[in-house]
């Protein structure tokens, strides 16, 4: 089985090389191609990655390159990890639209239209040279903002389920706080990409009983705090949000945060330049623990997991991905991307059924979902009327006299990216 990793040369990609060298047993892989344009960080990551493979006894080859034919050609699955632009962009995703007193963050809000109109159209570049080297194998995109580009990739027929780590960090949460195994827990996890709910966290499966609400009674104390929300707003809506939703529920307040410290950005290109100091040492073979401040926990296992039930013959398994609505929520479109509990096998991912949503919740997600409409479009199209449009549609956004601002910001902070500007 080869595999091909598309941003090879992340940080996060020894998070990942760990997976794939414990859980071999769960998915064999005989080749990893890390593939990146970036030749001197590829080759950091790929000498640590051949390290940690050797410790762990695992067979398999590790190949780098910076030539995407020849690194995807005969994939059986290609991940997808990209940052266009790089952490410089990103911080002025975390940057420009505080301006405006609006929230700046890679995924939500104005920054994360600016890193879906940077990156959709290189991804959907990527996935035609994939469906040319490699026609038959699966795309798993990590790549943010997850449901927006994973919408494009599904639009242009491509074969693609999209993932993100928010679900399986909770599961894993949950079941340290009741003291079971994560495989025994099971989260009734329903909304959109970076905006999710745990409405149910059952014990046994989709059948098995909720213990959600003895959750909030005995740990609603931790898991606000992780939340950083306020006890009484879990007490309150009786489910857990995803820690995203906090840019909706208290947006003046993070407003108020992000403009008196330093950007995540510049700690994460901070971090980054400690982590390649760390991988260049060639005694190295293990992932170092400032890893997992970094961010991505358990991506490993959660891309493993997908790789394995897409590619494996062991029947379908339960996951959260990020895949075609198709009626499972009856008020979003079938081609609107969700993030639900899904049935996956060979074939992909289909949604299991979920209960009616409270309007509280179902409200903003159709909100978001059309925003996602306006954001593909753009990113699709191009032009400054569409970016603006899309800005006006999003919920932390909604005045004309923001969007012309933030447009303006957008723009001008992106012109190296985006040809039609």
């Amino acid at each position: 089985m080869k595999l091909a990793v598309v941003g090879g040369g992340s940080t996060y990609t020894p998070e990942l090389i760990d997976g794939f060298a414990r859980l071999r047993d769960t998915l064999p892989v005989s080749e990893l191609a890390l593939i990146d344009p970036a030749a001197e960080r590829l080759e950091l990551i790929g000498g640590l990655a051949r390290r940690i493979f050797a410790r762990q006894g695992h067979p398999g080859k590790i190949t780098t390159t910076s030539d995407l034919d020849a690194g995807v050609a005969g994939a059986d699955a290609v991940l997808l990890q990209l940052r266009i632009g790089g952490q410089a962009a990103r911080l002025q995703d975390e940057t420009w639209p505080l301006e405006c007193g609006c929230v700046g963050q890679e995924t939500t809000g104005a920054g994360g239209l600016a890193k879906a109109l940077r990156t959709v159209p290189v991804v959907l570049d990527i996935a035609e040279r994939v469906r040319r080297s490699a026609p038959d194998a699966w795309i798993i995109d990590f790549t943010n903002p997850v449901g927006i580009v994973t919408r494009a990739l599904l639009a242009a027929g491509h074969k693609a389920v999209g993932l993100c780590n928010v679900a399986i960090g909770l599961q894993r949460k949950f079941a340290a706080l009741l003291d079971v195994t994560p495989a025994e827990i099971h989260l009734d996890h329903v909304g959109l990409n970076h905006l999710t709910w745990e409405t149910g966290v059952r014990l046994g499966g989709p059948d098995g009983t909720d213990v959600l609400p003895g959750l909030l009674a005995e740990h609603g104390e931790a898991i606000a705090a992780d939340l950083r929300l306020p006890r009484p707003v879990l007490d309150r809506l009786g489910v857990v949000p995803s820690y995203y939703l906090r840019y909706f529920y208290a947006h003046d307040e993070v407003v108020r945060e992000l403009g008196s410290k330093p950007s995540r950005a510049a700690e994460v290109a901070a971090m980054e330049k400690e982590l390649l100091a760390l991988y260049g040492d060639p005694a190295l073979d293990e992932k170092p623990a400032l890893l997992a401040k970094r961010g991505g926990a358990f991506y490993s296992e959660a891309a493993v997991d997908l790789a394995a039930a897409l590619l494996g013959d062991g029947g379908p398994s339960v996951q959260v991905v990020n895949t075609l609505n198709n009626g499972t929520l009856p008020f979003l479109a079938d081609d609107a991307v969700v993030e639900v509990q899904a049935r996956v096998d060979r074939s992909g991912a289909v949604p299991l059924a979920v209960p009616r949503l409270d309007p509280l919740y179902a409200g903003l997600v159709a909100h978001v979902s059309a925003y996602e409409d306006l954001a593909l479009d753009a990113a699709l199209r191009g032009g400054r009327e569409r970016v603006s449009k899309a800005l006006l549609a999003h919920p932390l956004i909604g005045q004309y006299d923001l969007a012309e601002g933030l447009t303006d910001r957008l723009l001008a902070h992106n012109k190296e990216h985006l040809p039609w500007a």
